[in-house]
């Protein structure tokens, strides 16, 4: 096996723990919470959950129909597809489908199985944080989620949109950016990155 190889098993296994925990998370709750909004915005709940059971079974026939059908804007293809399977799936079902998930390893064309971990961690938060739920994240994903977004350009375009800050984390020595300090935790600093914090909030804290 080589290093590599290595590296995408671990990967794959921190995917499965965080499908693993989120199913948790969402079989206690009420059927009314998936329908609360999540961080992201214009999506429910259910809608997040969909898109990340669309994201195993992506194929190149069914993204160039949903292509065409979001004229082009891969931005509306990725929300319109969830909201649209999100509706016509009953609640218990999209949660099987999610548990269905845990242990799959496919990955939409030009994707990177670090994408299905960045994924998973910050919609994670999208869910539990409008429900005031504690969903922590593990430092080391976190890590490799944070510095997959900050060199990935679309659609966070982070260094661009973070131009002028310099960022550190608490756990870890990396580092990126210069300008205005922002501190925090790997985790902290994907929230950041990924648009869900405001740099502002985070400048000078140590």
């Amino acid at each position: 096996m080589t290093r590599q190889d290595t590296r995408n098993d671990t990967i794959w296994q921190a995917v499965a723990d965080e499908r693993t925990t989120l199913v948790e998370l969402l079989r206690g709750l009420p059927a009314s919470a998936w329908d609360t909004a999540s961080l992201c915005e214009g999506w429910r709940i259910r809608d997040v959950v969909a898109h990340l059971v669309l994201a195993t079974r992506v194929t190149v026939a069914a993204l160039l129909v949903s292509l065409i059908r979001a004229r082009g804007n891969t931005d509306r293809l990725i929300h319109d597809t969830a909201v649209r399977h999100a509706d016509r799936t009953p609640t218990a079902e999209l949660l099987a489908e999610l548990r269905a998930t845990i242990d799959s390893r496919a990955i939409p064309i030009g994707t990177t199985p670090v994408d299905r971990l960045m994924d998973l961690l910050v919609h994670g938060q999208d869910i539990a944080v409008p429900l005031g739920i504690d969903r922590v994240m593990p430092p080391a994903p976190a890590q490799l989620a944070l510095d997959r977004v900050w060199t990935m350009g679309a659609p966070f375009h982070a260094q661009n949109r973070l131009a002028g800050y310099s960022l550190r984390a608490t756990d870890s020595s990396w580092t990126a950016g210069n300008g205005a300090p922002i501190t925090g935790t790997a985790a902290e600093l994907l929230m950041v990155v990924t648009g869900r914090t405001s740099p502002d909030e985070r400048v000078g804290r140590r």
